[in-house]
């Protein structure tokens, strides 16, 4: 629980990386911090490094508030507890120990009850014309106990009048003692003001004569420091850039395995030992493995690596024959001991031994075909690179388990070697660089191992899913470990060179896993992504499943950059447009496009009666008024019966086939046209309206070399057709370009025509801005709302965007800086800064500040939807919102 003893306000620490370590220091110890240059009255504690004519500092004094220098602080975490203050509080009178220090001498005055404050039973008329300086001194003054006037009150007599003016007639006329500002300073801190070095001298001052100190000049200056001096955008940039730096190396140290690399770092001596294997050797051809492995065993020290092929035959003996327990267990040791003597970062030579060792000892096809092989023996699935003992005994099970925990410990290794620096050679002379990409595939994240090895997740993750069995989920668990480990170490090596290769990458993996995933149901998906330990691939891969889910049940997302603004704006709003999407029958794959193509039996399994399946290809004929003849027949082109209807405008044949359980609307013939593509090219403009009226799912969007419906209808004159897509799509079918650049509105000659087009697409605008009001399809939206908020939270922590969990920020949000962040024009600053994560993270900042204008258009749907999964998102948003609305006030922890 928060001590409310310890509130804290700073004055004059400019220093940000001491702000910062303040800042850090008092939430520690359960203190609170007030930022802002506005003195507050809750505040306990002023940390100052010395006397400033500050709000501040001149209000803390009147009010009797400890003024401590930032060692208190600084002391007090050394201490892991809040020290005594008395030994910390500024002393103004250092140089002159026999007078009093008048910070104390308040400080106690206020807390034995002698006073309430230094400025008690004074009712001081403030004669200032400046707004913001005046506020300034009557906050001071009120912090003092005094009661404030800025016009002649008629229920009070005025006992002080400040002005910045020597005379003043009012107050010559009522006889009242009239004082220039200056007069606060000297009344807190009597003769010792004038050893403060403030630019002015007060011997001389008395209660007739007031000093010209320039007091509202210099409070004015703490104004400016936290108020009105916003920074420049350079200032800004610098403080981003370095913000960034620090959270991408301490993102950097979560990938290191200190406690592993130091065990499997040995001293090599200057003089390798030479030892003799053939003893060893003689013992494998008689067959006697345990014996072989022991000797090996017992010889291994560092530098000391056995011949390859004899390991090779070793493993043979372990994945093949009838091993014993204690075998299969020995020869992982030997793996581990060769490693922990022998390591292979930063050395060629052993990185090549490990690679012949590491392969299978039949067809040696290299790691990844092992690795692969081991994880399908236990998924018990094909291909595998050779046959192997079907079914596998529960030891040999247990080999393939230990098999892949080495590899990840050796991969992880090599990715900690990386990380730190430590690896003296080329990152590429690593075994997990020549086990996921050949020379051809190293500038891309998705070589056709890495494909794989996530394909290989995705079945994992189902055959372990709502599985008990501990070893299911332990080897589960190893696998999304060794692809984060893999991606990881690709970005490592390539980020210094090229920061947009490296997202590039990771967008293509990401989009590659969505296809992987499309035919989940929405229970498997939430298993699916948080197994990706890599948060940059889990950010990228929930946003391709959720524009994917998207582009399923009919929504137009437009093709820009992922940034926050996007998640909280576009995303949302699609969000809100898919509570009115009522429940489908089938949320169709590309599995199931290829079952309905093809005119195979197993697709009786996905359409209700076999028995109509036979009648279409000439059995019984039951159920012939279900299911259209030929409704599995697909010609030469690829076209089904669904495109040929809609090329006809057989819009009768078109309704029977849509009536059809499992009918894929966005079907896709060989060179990639729909349905729609058709019907809008040949003018069948009854069955386009059929298709919009009975299809919430219909891709409007869909498009063949940049060729979408729209740009078909306008191509062949069907301006029909386009005006009812517009109404159906709006303004976003407008945006779609073809591989000439050209937009849909590029092809219209008549202005008349564009206008009315535009029209069109307002109304369709307007459709889709109605808010829903119900959740027509509640597990549908949770899924949803599921993966959004996994991609929100992914998106924040990969992009390091604080909010007020966010521990320990190095990054001061201060009113000041929030003011600029304000202020900035997004499309000018990639013109303007040279560091695009800075931009990016300026935007999203922006987006922070400004939240509520995005969080306050959720659909009324969403706010009343009961579903856990949406609610957890709503509430998401809602924090967000109101951290921009602290942050703009600055009440934010992070000031």
């Amino acid at each position: 629980m928060v001590d409310n003893k310890y509130i804290f306000q700073m004055s004059g620490i400019k220093n940000r990386s001491q702000k910062r370590q303040l800042l850090q220091g008092i939430r520690k110890l359960g203190g609170i911090y007030i930022g802002g240059s506005v003195y507050k009255e809750a505040t306990t504690h002023l940390v100052v490094q010395k006397a400033l004519p500050s709000e501040k500092f001149l209000a803390a004094c009147a009010g009797g508030k400890w003024i401590v220098t930032p060692e208190f602080v600084l002391d007090s975490v050394t201490q892991n507890a809040w020290l005594p203050e008395a030994s910390y509080e500024l002393n103004l009178t250092a140089q002159n120990p026999e007078t009093p220090n008048p910070l104390k001498t308040w400080r106690k005055r206020v807390a034995n009850g002698t006073v309430s404050g230094a400025f008690q039973d004074w009712v001081v008329l403030i004669d200032i014309d400046d707004t913001a300086r005046r506020s300034v001194f009557v906050r001071v003054l009120q912090a003092g106990r005094a009661v404030v006037f800025t016009d002649w009150p008629t229920s009070h007599v005025v006992t002080h009048v400040l002005t910045k003016n020597i005379s003043n007639d009012e107050a010559e006329k009522r006889g009242i003692p009239h004082y220039s500002v200056s007069y606060v300073a000297k009344h807190l801190f009597g003769h010792v003001c004038s050893e403060l070095n403030w630019s002015c001298s007060l011997e001389s001052f008395d209660e007739e004569q007031s000093c010209k100190m320039p007091i509202e000049a210099a409070a004015e200056t703490d104004v400016s420091m936290d108020v009105t001096d916003d920074l420049s955008h350079k200032e800004l940039e610098e403080m981003l850039k370095e913000y960034i730096i620090i959270m991408e190396q301490r993102k950097k140290m979560l990938l290191t395995v200190p406690e592993f690399y130091s065990y499997y770092t040995p001293n090599l001596p200057v003089q390798i030992p030479v030892v003799d294997f053939s003893n060893v050797q003689s013992l494998v051809e008689c067959a006697f493995f345990p014996q072989a492995l022991e000797e090996i065993l017992g010889s291994l020290q560092p530098g000391v690596m056995p011949p390859a092929p004899l390991l090779q035959q070793l493993m043979h003996h372990a994945l093949h024959g009838d091993a014993k327990p204690l075998y299969l267990s020995t020869f992982i040791t030997v793996l581990h001991s060769i490693l922990r003597n022998n390591p292979t970062w930063g050395s060629p030579g052993h990185t090549k031994y490990f690679l012949q060792i590491l392969q299978c000892p039949e067809c040696k096809s290299g790691l990844w075909s092992l690795l692969e092989t081991s994880f399908r023996v236990c998924l018990a699935s094909e291909p595998t690179c050779h046959s192997l003992p079907s079914p596998p005994s529960t030891e040999l099970f247990r080999l393939h388990c230990n098999l892949q925990e080495f590899f990840l410990r050796l991969f992880q290794l090599e990715l900690h070697a990386a990380s730190s620096g430590r690896s003296p050679g080329s990152s590429r002379a690593s075994v997990l660089n020549s086990t996921f990409w050949n020379m051809w595939e190293k500038l891309t994240l998705t070589s056709r191992a890495v494909q794989q090895l996530s394909k290989l997740l995705i079945e994992t993750l189902r055959w372990a899913f709502s599985s008990t069995q501990e070893w299911r989920l332990g080897m589960s668990v190893t696998l999304q470990e060794t692809l984060c480990v893999v991606v990881e170490f690709w970005a490592q090596e390539h980020s210094p060179l090229n920061s947009s290769l490296v997202e590039k990458g990771f967008k293509d993996l990401a989009e590659h896993i969505a296809i992987l995933c499309q035919d989940l149901r929405h229970d498997m998906l939430k298993e699916v992504i948080p197994a990706l330990r890599s948060t940059r691939l889990r950010m990228f891969t929930a946003d391709a499943i959720y524009r994917n889910i998207c582009c399923s049940r009919g929504l137009i997302l437009s093709c820009e950059p992922l940034c926050l603004l996007r998640i909280v704006s576009t995303y949302l709003k699609a969000l809100g447009n898919l509570c009115d999407r009522g429940p489908v029958q089938t949320l169709k794959g590309q599995t199931d496009r290829i079952e309905m193509n093809q005119p195979s039996t197993s697709s009786a399994a996905h359409v209700p009666g076999s028995e109509a399946v036979k009648d279409s290809a000439g059995g019984s004929d039951s159920g012939r008024e279900t299911i259209p003849r030929g409704y599995h027949r697909v010609n030469a082109a690829g076209e089904t019966l669904l495109h040929r209807a809609c090329k006809r405008n057989q819009v009768e044949t078109l309704l029977r086939i849509l009536s059809v359980p499992g009918t894929d609307v966005n079907i896709k013939d060989h060179a990639g046209w729909t349905p729609l593509h058709e019907a809008c090219n040949h003018g069948s403009a009854e069955c386009v309206q059929a298709l919009l009226q009975h299809c919430p799912n219909l891709q409007l969007a869909s498009q063949v070399e940049g060729v979408s419906p729209l740009h078909d209808a306008l191509q062949n004159q069907h301006t029909h057709i386009a005006k009812m897509l517009l109404q159906r799509g709006g303004s976003p079918l407008l945006q779609l370009r073809d591989n000439e650049g050209q937009t849909p509105l590029d092809l219209v000659t008549f202005e008349a025509l564009r206008e009315e087009l535009l029209r069109c697409a307002e109304q369709g605008d307007k459709a889709l801005d109605a808010p829903c009001l119900e959740v027509r399809d509640l597990p549908f939206i949770e899924s949803c709302s599921w993966m959004l908020s996994c991609l929100f939270l992914a998106y924040l922590q990969e992009r390091h965007v604080p909010t007020y969990k966010t521990p320990l920020t190095p990054l001061d949000l201060s009113p000041a800086v929030c003011r600029t962040l304000i202020r900035l024009c997004p499309d000018e600053l990639a013109s303007s800064w040279g560091d695009s994560r800075a931009v990016t993270l300026a935007k999203d900042l922006r987006t922070v500040l400004n939240s509520e204008q995005y969080v306050s258009q959720v659909s009324p749907a969403l706010r009343h939807c009961h579903g856990d999964q949406t609610r957890l998102f709503m509430q998401l948003l809602d924090d967000l919102q109101a951290e921009g609305a602290a942050l703009i006030a600055g009440r934010s922890e992070f000031d």
